[in-house]
């Protein structure tokens, strides 16, 4: 009774080990990406207070009306990017739905689409779940996990129909500057394709100001911008993501929506624009999260774990070079014999094998806690 293209996509290797990590306490999670600061309290209270008032009925398919205005002028004030809020912007349940609908929109049967690797685990299973093939374009160490340009112009001469990339990028913290956008930008309008960015960790930058791909010159037009709230603002519950880029393929991802999903719920779209005006409670969580990623990449590096450094998101790509182990065993290995949970690299492209990911999305004390047993245990093996 299953379809045969879904019996073949495996399961998300990052939640079979969260679903381990579930039945275990004393666990140290250092596996799945997910802020552990609480929700702002500014954020919380508007949801609060929506359902006092009993704001509790549908909103439009494109979603509350409020709330994609806002995000017009949020992208206009961060970006110099203008959409209009009527028809060009299509709130969705997370970027992951974004993501699905889009690729549902413009694939037909046998369509390529390149994934930039290591990737999130939901872009070739939904690639191939939309019965799209997958062309990847493998990052390496050496290059810093970043798109070579080589590599990109021999993957575009098999004509996808669509390229998918995210920074800063899950699961190696990796992010461009606008030179290095703009070169990849010069190879991508050179071909009739859509560029898909998932930009969702742009609050999450340590040193270089995000720079949104549609705002590059020439690229608007050219580009789906997905976003959402999980991240930066710390409202992974809340489920809300959007969709930004040009009418007719918004347009088309919104009835497939409203088949779907009607709408995201009204008390999430009422607390992200909350979100949107709270930019001094992000700053606080990103200064956080660089005292822990200084931290990290110093002592994983001193252990021997190759590390570079992250210029965004909250994880770091470990390599387990030095001792000659799979990330596989080295991950299952780690959470029964020192109670330390993270993600294997296979998880997030079959030629990292070699590599774990790392999340620092956790309180200090367990972050020394976990390197003190991580220590331990690299002298077992």
């Amino acid at each position: 009774m299953i379809s045969k293209r879904v019996e073949k996509v495996p399961h998300s290797g990052i939640r079979a080990f969260f679903d381990l990590v579930l039945g275990m306490p004393e666990v140290i999670s250092l596996g799945v990406g997910e802020p552990d600061f609480i929700t702002p309290w500014r954020i919380r209270e508007k949801a609060i207070t929506a359902l006092e008032e009993g704001i509790t009925s549908y909103t439009s398919n494109k979603g509350l009306k409020a709330l994609r205005q806002e995000i017009s002028y949020s992208l206009e004030k961060k970006h110099s990017l203008r959409y209009d809020p009527e028809e060009e912007i299509l709130i969705t349940v997370g970027v992951s739905e974004a993501l699905d609908l889009v690729l549902r929109t413009i694939l037909d049967p046998k369509d390529k689409v390149i994934v930039v690797s290591p990737h999130y685990v939901a872009y070739p299973a939904l690639v191939e779940l939309n019965m799209g093939h997958v062309l990847y374009l493998e990052t390496t160490l050496e290059e810093k996990f970043k798109i070579n340009l080589t590599k990109l112009k021999r993957l575009l001469k098999e004509n996808p129909k669509a390229i998918i990339f995210n920074y800063p990028a899950n699961p190696t913290g990796v992010t461009y500057s606008r030179k290095e956008l703009e070169a990849i930008a010069k190879e991508l309008s050179k071909k009739d394709l859509l560029v898909i960015t998932d930009e969702v960790y742009e609050d999450i930058v340590y040193k270089e100001k995000h720079v949104s791909f549609p705002s590059l010159k020439g690229m608007r037009d050219r580009v789906i911008l997905l976003n959402g709230f999980s991240k930066g603002s710390a409202m992974t519950g809340f489920r809300v993501g959007y969709a930004c880029g040009a009418p007719r393929i918004i347009q088309a991802m919104m009835k497939i929506h409203s088949f779907a999903i009607m709408c995201v719920p009204t008390i999430s779209q009422i607390a992200a624009v909350q979100a949107l005006r709270a930019e001094k409670d992000i700053q606080s969580m990103v200064k956080e999260y660089k005292r822990r990623r200084d931290f990290m990449v110093k002592e994983l590096n001193r252990l021997g774990l190759i590390t570079p450094r992250a210029e965004g998101a909250f994880y770091c790509f470990s390599s387990l070079e030095k001792y000659k182990v799979k990330g596989l065993d080295f991950a299952k290995r780690l959470l029964m014999e020192e109670n330390v949970a993270v993600v294997p690299g296979s998880a997030f492209g079959a030629r990292y094998d070699s590599f774990v990911r790392i999340s620092y999305a956790s309180s200090f004390d367990d972050l020394k806690e976990a390197i003190v047993r991580i220590e331990r245990f690299l002298k077992k093996l």
